[in-house]
């Protein structure tokens, strides 16, 4: 996986199977803990780790948390080099920043998904975050990931800081016409998010409409707690599932590389 695009082939090239990202929030956790969960959830089998939040995040915890987990996969990749029973491929996962907006940035991260948040009713979240942001994102040579953004209901506080028009379960027309504008903006990827700790999930309706419309890599997050609301939506069309709040919800690493392993299995059952 050498070069400088890497990550945009390991990320947006479609596999046969859906692929579990795992979402680290700076302002929740301390770089060292957040190290240690994401050694847990790629040991388990996850495939990215995402780095962000909706709000609380700045240049100093979102550069020190991901200075922390890169050091410790290095590490654990190092030794993985080391031993005949681990293989290296296993711990090259990409670091990508997953930010609010262009004040929550760092020059260590592999990648960033380059997003507009298409159904936002702000040109701060269109555009404006953007053009502030790609001058550093340029000069860090940190690799763009260009994605839309689509925010279904309940939304949660991704939903109200982004001054979002929520899609409501049965906008499958709407969400349809998204899914053609990303793609034909150019866009690799669509993330359909129903908000941190949504009480439902995005619906396998949407999900389905949404992978019909277009050939992009559809990741999904918000409200996905167990294995079995991964496998619908992966069912549905997800390429990428993505948890959050189910890893702040161990504090012991084993637990929570058990539980993600159990999830991730359930997931593409």
């Amino acid at each position: 996986m050498g070069g400088t695009n890497w990550v945009v082939n390991y990320v947006c090239n479609r596999q046969s199977q859906a692929r579990h990202a795992i979402l680290i929030d700076p302002a929740d956790q301390s770089p060292s803990v957040a190290a240690k969960r994401a050694i847990a959830a790629v040991t388990a089998g996850s495939r990215m780790i995402l780095v962000g939040g909706s709000t609380g995040t700045d240049m100093s915890n979102v550069h020190n948390t991901i200075i922390a987990i890169q050091e410790s996969l290095e590490l654990i990749n190092w030794a993985a080099t080391q031993s005949s029973e681990q293989g290296e491929k296993d711990w090259k996962v990409p670091v990508v920043l997953f930010p609010q907006g262009a004040s929550a940035l760092s020059p260590e991260a592999d990648a960033i998904t380059f997003m507009m948040l298409m159904n936002s009713t702000s040109p701060q979240y269109l555009i404006e975050e953007q053009v502030i942001g790609a001058p550093f994102i340029k000069k860090a040579k940190i690799t763009p990931l260009s994605m839309g953004y689509l925010v279904c209901a309940p939304g949660g506080r991704v939903g109200q800081v982004g001054q979002v028009d929520l899609i409501k379960p049965s906008d499958t027309e709407r969400v349809s016409s998204y899914a053609i504008t990303a793609e034909f903006y150019g866009f690799k990827m669509l993330y359909l998010e129903a908000g941190s700790g949504a009480a439902k999930p995005v619906s396998a309706q949407l999900i389905e409409t949404a992978r019909e419309s277009c050939e992009l890599t559809i990741i999904v997050g918000g409200g996905i707690r167990d294995g079995a609301a991964a496998k619908t939506a992966v069912s549905a069309g997800a390429d990428w599932i993505v948890t959050g709040n189910l890893t702040e919800s161990y504090n012991d690493a084993d637990e929570l590389q058990n539980a993600l392993s159990q999830f991730i299995a359930e997931m593409n059952s």
